[in-house]
């Protein structure tokens, strides 16, 4: 249960591991250390069997929930499922690969969020030789792909983050019902991005730097370049990526006839 000093505060982080049991050590440490007065509860799922995290001599400044998954879900099913019910007036979806580099990022994410046509907040993101983070993207479709994988053209546009790090307020979570469950892994961060657009919702970057190490399993593991190949099918064949395109600037549209009707 969450405390009435905490739901002040108003302010709840989902938390996912996959194995990553020393990365969440340490970016709750960052968490209870930075992040005390901002922060009222972390809700970390454990997608598969591992150790919990050992808290601090004083203890967490704030509510740790601690859910262990029978078997494991997806990415969007496990934000979903922590974040359901929340009554805080702010949610964060954060990696765990997420560093904060010294700093509260929370205050000037939250008021980022604040406004009423904003979708989401989001941080700088640098790796960890402190170079930026491709993690503001153009829409993803074939060609712009093409031209970025293939040709190393650099992208312009931002019709969508990645959901490395995402402040938003609990209206808008609910409104739009969270992540599509229907990816499991890849593309959910580019769906929730188009369905907040297609809303008249901004994507802003609030004036906040974090790290991130960024993955990239897709590039590497053939299990995670099929579930890749598999969640850009579904997105190109859904009708928020056709109703999407309509955002683009004229004369950047293109044909495109994946999933038409």
């Amino acid at each position: 249960m969450t405390s009435s000093l905490n739901a002040e505060r108003g302010l709840v982080v989902s938390l996912i591991s996959h194995g990553h049991g020393p990365w969440v050590q340490a970016l709750l440490q960052d968490l209870a250390r930075l992040c005390g007065a901002s922060v009222s509860r972390v809700v970390l799922t454990l997608n598969r069997p591992e150790a919990e995290p050992q808290a601090p001599a004083a203890g967490w400044p704030f509510v740790l929930e601690i859910r262990h998954n029978a078997s494991p879900l997806g990415f969007g099913a496990n934000h979903n499922r922590a974040l359901r019910g929340a009554v805080e007036p702010m949610v964060c979806v954060l990696n765990p690969d997420v560093s904060l580099l010294g700093a509260n990022p929370f205050p000037a994410l939250c008021e980022a969020a604040l406004p009423a046509d904003v979708g989401c907040a989001y941080p700088e993101q640098v790796d960890d030789r402190g170079q930026l983070q491709d993690s503001e993207r153009e829409l993803p479709s074939p060609a712009a792909l093409w031209r970025r994988r293939v040709l190393g053209h650099r992208e312009h546009r931002v019709d969508w983050v990645n959901a490395a790090f995402l402040v938003m307020r609990r209206a808008v979570w609910d409104a739009l019902e969270g992540f599509d469950e229907g990816y499991f892994m890849y593309c959910e961060d580019v769906d929730l991005s188009l369905r907040m657009r297609l809303r008249g919702l901004r994507l802003h970057k609030g004036a906040a730097r974090v790290g991130h190490v960024g993955q990239r399993d897709s590039q590497r593991r053939m299990a995670y370049l099929a579930w890749h190949v598999r969640s850009l099918w579904r997105l190109w064949r859904s009708p928020v990526y056709r109703q999407a395109r309509s955002l683009l600037p004229e004369g950047t549209r293109g044909p495109h006839t994946i999933g038409a009707p």
